[in-house]
């Protein structure tokens, strides 16, 4: 069986101004592919896979018009020249805003079904917080998305989608796709697995799946940055008994619905100067203090200093700050070398709607790279140690740490742009509290301005009724 590999993998809030330009990508390209660590599992099946292109980058603004134009064109050239196919699988995201486009998704696999014509399975799998339309079902037998956030799930739900994927072709037995819609539209701080109601949520979808004829359970929280008609919750269903696929999208989606109060952050929260004093103030640590206004793995643009102004302000001691994207003031950090002591101007480098500071600060570490575009420097502000960056990134792991010289367990105080905790700064926070702080991916969803969002829609609108409505892909009738 010949199965073409693609993908277009990025989460894009409408409300940030920096577009995502080639740069901003990890590219990879033919045989590559497969030798790549994030799709080395397909070798393990017994399929060929001709490999196209898969563009993968960190959440940010949305993605430039003919950098997608031309990423579309070179896979769906790809996948031409590697006709006839028996599938696709399609590894994506499912949360991309193409600037002046909506649905960009929907465009990608519409294109992509429209090639290769109706008998070709395609499968995708996604992440939990994209959106669906639609125009995605209709181009799509097989689905599959993460079950957990944070995301620990990523090689099990890539493997699972082609795995049915794979049963499909090899027994000739066709999976259709339903899904239900929720009008609830949620950060996914509130709707960590790892917190209920969610982790019960999702522990269900193992115990609605075979034997009764539902291949695969998928629930999507959604996006709640992209002000698009598609920003939505959402049941997904592939199987092929429809009426337990009925059945199952009718569940998910009211279970879903009659929970939506009880969603909460799972960790203490406050403004930015809450959360700095009960830092200061902890007995324990290290406190791990999350800045989610501006967190960059979620749509934030990474560059605000608004957190760096109180900790400086209040006389933090003990601080480790990662990470403050700022370009110029990375190379000023770079041009001065390690000792020296220089004046910094930092933030709002790329988004000038915030409010930058100006330090006096010693260069303390470079990272060496030959890569500009990956120099990290870290700079102490008196009792502060602030990693800069040259690009937006985040910083969830402890080698992230480590490799610039910074110690986070012996840290009193660890600040970083991030929404719920990563798997491995979770449990060394002790404890973990979240700034509700200003930024493109502001928690307080209900202040961000909603032009094209469906309407009625949880909590933006409270007032209201809902009845679960079952959706089937075009080719399921």
């Amino acid at each position: 069986m010949r199965i073409a590999v693609a993908g277009l993998h990025t989460e894009c809030s409408t409300y940030n101004p920096v577009i995502a330009r080639e740069a901003d990508f990890r590219v990879l390209r033919g045989p590559a592919m497969l030798r790549d660590q994030y799709f080395d599992f397909l070798t393990h099946f017994p399929a060929e896979f001709i490999t196209v292109l898969h563009a993968r980058a960190i959440a940010g603004g949305a993605v430039e018009r003919a950098l997608y134009d031309k990423w579309k064109a070179e896979i769906l050239d790809g996948i031409r020249a590697a006709l006839p196919l028996d599938g696709v699988y399609l590894a994506m995201h499912g949360a991309m805003f193409v600037d002046g486009m909506f649905d960009a998704e929907g465009d990608f696999i519409a294109a992509v079904r429209h090639l290769v014509g109706p008998d070709v399975l395609i499968a995708a799998s996604y992440d939990l917080h994209g959106n669906v339309s639609q125009k995605i079902i209709d181009g799509l037998d097989i689905f599959s998305t993460y079950r957990t956030a944070p995301h620990i799930d990523v090689p099990d739900t890539m493997r699972r989608a082609v795995t049915m994927l794979v049963r499909a072709l090899r027994t000739g037995v066709r999976p259709k796709l339903a899904w239900a819609p929720v009008p609830v539209l949620l950060p996914g701080e509130r709707t960590s697995t790892q917190d209920e109601p969610a982790k019960s949520f999702y522990t269900q979808l193992h115990e609605i799946e075979e034997p009764t004829g539902i291949w695969d359970a998928s629930f999507q929280v959604g996006y709640v940055w992209a002000d698009e008609p598609r920003a939505t919750a959402c049941a997904v269903i592939t199987g092929t008994d429809k009426a337990a696929m009925e059945a199952a999208a009718t569940k998910l989606a009211q279970d879903y619905w009659d929970v939506r109060e009880k969603f909460v952050f799972g960790m203490e929260t406050g403004s930015i100067e809450d959360c700095v004093d009960r830092a200061i103030a902890s007995t324990t640590y290290p406190v791990v203090l999350a800045e989610s206004g501006d967190n960059p793995t979620g749509g934030g643009v990474g560059d605000r200093a608004e957190v760096l102004a109180a900790l400086i302000a209040k006389n933090a001691r003990g601080v480790i700050f990662a990470g403050i994207a700022d370009r110029a003031a990375t190379e000023a950090a770079y041009a001065a070398g390690v000792g020296a002591t220089l004046p910094l101007h930092i933030g709002a480098s790329l988004d000038p709607s915030s409010t930058p500071v100006d330090v006096s600060a010693e260069v303390v570490f470079l990272l060496e790279t030959e890569n500009p575009l990956y120099r990290e420097a870290v700079v102490r502000i008196g009792g502060i140690d602030l990693v800069l960056t040259a690009r937006r990134r985040p910083f969830h792991n402890i080698l992230d740490f480590t490799k610039l010289g910074l110690d986070p367990h012996g840290a009193k105080i660890i600040a970083v742009k991030s929404g719920y905790l990563s798997p491995e700064l979770g449990p060394i926070a002790n404890p973990g509290i979240m700034a509700l702080s200003p930024g493109v991916v502001d928690q307080f969803v209900e202040r961000t301005t909603r032009n094209h969002t469906p309407r009625p829609s949880f909590p933006f609108d409270r007032d209201f009724t809902f009845v679960p409505q079952v959706k089937w892909s075009a080719l399921a009738k």
